[in-house]
């Protein structure tokens, strides 16, 4: 048997690693396009602000784990698939064929159409070699404009703030991590930010960046809103996309992803897909959704091997799982944070001490939560929500009081039992 994988993140190396458990003989090859080893996206930040080296972001440790577990890394940019042959090509005409092909790509930063985006000294930050490159300009008062107060922009707004740098953040929404956090709780962080230093601009669009030679040849971002922000470098961290654009032609059903079935299949028989690229079942609405979160990515692989290696195995959707630490204020997000219509909710708002909490119900059952400033036992939230547990009588205790969370879980669990 003979085991393709395209892309060595953690879904990759998740999958070839599961098909080497099931299966001792077969060949596996996992393919990645860049020189590095696999290695986590998530662990870039760490590596920005000095507490690890770039061997600290590989997946794997141990020199010699792939050789040992018999997986066959292959460095290479794959550029066509051939369903009829059940064969892969590469840049340089290269083909390789497979039996079993795993479809786990990724994706790659969005580069905003913007006027001056092709300076120098604009990045994004999504490789190793991307942080090299803003690790050697970003010092102590390097004075830096971030495009994107997402979640992988704050993530990325933490290491530069840790480097020293003079940071000034530009979101198009309305708050940040619009796509985590309700309009409450978005502006929250940003309050929070603000008072750690970090000048935030919400509801704002850069329309050009140029040289200003009132500022010595600095990089001037332009904002529509008229204000002009100097800068010494720009980050540009407005989003992903799949990489898919390899697929064109293959007859693999694709819309903003990879189509995947529950067994993370795609559309054509022994070609699946899982991570960032797969577009699959989501959890909570049952429609086709993008979830490009770790958590997602490792467990939609690992179903995917199962089912590569004539195991059956299903998935029961991606769930949004969010936690995110902005220079030290802990947030995180579960489910149908934003929910249903129809629904109940209950909310605890400390604007003085930055603490907030959400909960969204439908019917009596909680599908969905916010949290600000609230660490301990957050974990049950996900587990009320991944459950589907009926509260009873728990949700009028909960609409009341959505600090007993934790309390609502016990009971209910023990009830389950």
């Amino acid at each position: 048997m003979k085991h393709i994988i395209i892309g060595n993140g953690p879904a990759g190396l998740v999958a070839a690693e599961t098909l080497r458990r099931l299966q001792p003989a077969a060949e596996i090859a996992l393919i990645g396009d860049e020189k590095e080893p696999p290695y986590s996206r998530m662990a870039i930040p760490y590596f920005l602000i000095g507490n690890i080296t770039d061997a600290g972001t590989h997946l794997r440790k141990a020199h010699d784990h792939y050789v040992q577990h018999r997986i066959h890394l292959i460095q290479g940019r794959v550029t066509q698939v051939d369903p009829a042959a059940k064969q892969i090509e590469f840049t340089d005409g290269e083909r390789l064929p497979y039996d079993k092909l795993l479809i786990a790509t990724g994706s790659h930063p969005i580069r905003p159409p913007i006027p001056g985006m092709d300076d120098p000294a604009i990045h994004s930050c999504w490789t190793l070699d991307d942080a090299r490159a803003i690790a050697a300009g970003v010092k102590p008062g390097t004075r830096v404009v971030q495009m994107g107060a997402g979640f992988i922009g704050c993530i990325i707004m933490e290491a530069l703030a840790a480097r020293g740098a003079k940071l000034t953040v530009v979101e198009m929404g309305d708050r940040m991590v619009p796509r985590m956090m309700n309009p409450v709780a978005g502006n929250m962080i940003a309050r929070w930010c603000e008072r750690k230093g970090v000048r935030v601009h919400t509801g704002a669009r850069v329309k050009e960046i140029l040289r200003s030679q009132e500022d010595g040849g600095a990089l001037c971002a332009c904002l529509e809103s008229g204000d002009r922000l100097v800068a010494d470098m720009v980050i540009s961290a407005t989003g992903v996309r799949p990489n898919i654009a390899f697929l064109e032609g293959s007859g693999i059903a694709t819309h903003a992803g990879v189509l995947v079935d529950q067994r993370m299949q795609t559309s054509l028989p022994d070609i699946y897909a899982a991570g960032d690229v797969a577009e699959a079942m989501n959890f909570s609405t049952r429609q086709r959704v993008l979830n490009a979160i770790q958590p997602n990515a490792t467990e939609q692989a690992r179903i995917a091997a199962l089912n590569m290696a004539g195991e059956e195995a299903q998935s029961q959707g991606s769930l949004a799982i969010n936690v995110l630490d902005t220079l030290g204020l802990i947030s995180a997000s579960f489910g149908q944070w934003q929910g249903v219509p129809g629904g109940d909710a209950a909310e605890l708002v400390d604007a003085e001490k930055f603490k907030y909490l959400r909960l969204e119900f439908q019917d009596d059952v909680l599908i969905g939560a916010n949290s600000v400033g609230l660490t301990d036992h957050v974990g049950a939230l996900r587990g009320l929500i991944q459950t589907r547990t009926r509260l009873g009588a728990w949700k009028q205790r909960l609409l009341a009081d959505p600090t007993v969370f934790m309390a609502a879980y016990l009971a209910t669990a023990q009830k389950a039992a």
